[in-house]
């Protein structure tokens, strides 16, 4: 990797920024000049050569490696997969809930994904939910609900709905200890928080390029753990799963013993297009220099917006503090709105808005969002 940009020189990569404040990183990534010249070289790949699946193909693996060296993987790790929702079925639906029924989230978990999980109760999967309280989940929480029928546990790196950075390396170890295995959905944190999967020691980890990842919609990516065998073949397949899909033989299925026997279909060739672009980016930065300024960043924002009698649902700890900043609000969707106005674009969810933030953000962004949701207050 080369020297460590700047904020400001990465800053640079994001025109837009120019006349607008994106605080909404846990949402969609801001738009970069990377980004958009690889989807106008997607586009190009069409007009110039009409199908070529060559390029595509190669772009895809490119996205595949990017992502598998961003979590200290290796490319035959890595299923591409639509969604994490996919990803996380893909995993769900492979297990055997007979023996050990237990499968154990939390109530902070994205819904999407806690979805998943309870639709698994139709084969026999006993889910459980691991409260919060008063935002904060510790891993004494899942030892509570870890047993030794458990057979999956889910958690978040980083809780979309106010922020809170999970003890993950303690909840995996704690899982390990009973034999069960561990999903983690780093969706709200990579790119912007290092990752080592081989160090967490998780079975799975999901993550997509729409967010902190710089890239769109459309793609994600499942890591297994290698050596990691299915109690049921993958039920949701598609030519993509096989071991060599370019054979075309519609009577034979098998399946790669590697984490590619989690694909289905053709992957979303402009997501892949723009995660690799994303990903370009997000290896330029050293994660644990980019959370540093994070945290200094969502430090100061807490402060200011408590200084102004605002309430906050995002952990006060410095240490349990991912890269959002959670503030409660009685309509957060009108909040934004009115800073959306003013091109100021964050996040509602349920009672917060949330304001996230990647390494092209600074103090300045601070100050537009402090003020301008103090005029917001003063007009009501």
């Amino acid at each position: 990797m080369t020297a460590h940009p700047s904020p400001a020189a990465f800053r640079a990569h994001f025109p837009a920024l120019a006349d607008t404040v994106h605080l909404a990183s846990c949402s969609q990534g801001a738009l970069s000049d990377a980004l958009t010249a690889e989807l106008f070289e997607f586009q190009h790949t069409i007009r110039e050569h009409g199908a070529p699946w060559d390029r595509w193909m190669t772009k895809v693996a490119e996205a595949r490696a990017s992502f598998a060296r961003l979590i200290g993987a290796a490319p035959d790790d890595i299923a591409v997969v639509p969604s994490a929702s996919e990803g996380a079925y893909q995993v769900a639906s492979t297990q055997s809930w007979a023996q050990r029924p237990g499968l154990v989230t939390t109530d902070l978990e994205f819904p999407s994904l806690a979805h998943v999980w309870l639709a698994q109760q139709g084969r026999g999967a006993d889910v459980r939910f691991v409260p919060h309280h008063d935002g904060l989940v510790d891993a004494e929480d899942y030892a509570a609900l870890i047993t030794g029928d458990t057979r999956l546990v889910s958690v978040p790196l980083i809780s979309y709905a106010n922020g809170l950075r999970f003890p993950v390396s303690d909840v995996v170890a704690l899982a390990r200890e009973h034999g069960a295995r561990t999903f983690v959905d780093a969706y709200q944190g990579l790119g912007v928080e290092p990752v080592d999967a081989a160090e967490l020691g998780c079975d799975y980890l999901v993550s997509g390029s729409l967010k902190y990842l710089l890239g769109i919609s459309g793609i994600a990516f499942l890591y297994v753990r290698p050596g990691l065998r299915d109690a049921v073949s993958p039920p949701l397949t598609g030519w993509f799963g096989r071991t060599n899909p370019f054979e075309f033989d519609p009577r034979h299925l098998d399946y790669p013993e590697h984490a590619r026997r989690f694909e289905t279909g053709t992957p979303s060739i402009p997501s892949a297009y723009g995660a690799a672009a994303g990903l370009s980016l997000v290896h330029r930065l050293d994660a644990h220099h980019v959370r540093d300024h994070l945290r200094a960043l969502t430090g100061k924002l807490q402060q200011r917006l408590l200084d102004a009698g605002e309430r906050l649902r995002s952990p006060l700890a410095e240490e349990r503090r991912g890269p959002l900043v959670a503030m409660a609000d009685s309509d957060p969707d009108a909040l934004a709105a009115f800073l959306a106005a003013r091109r100021i674009v964050c996040s509602a969810r349920g009672d917060v808005l949330r304001m996230s933030f990647h390494y092209h953000n600074d103090e300045s962004d601070l100050d537009a969002v402090v003020q301008a949701i103090a005029e917001y207050r003063a007009s009501q």
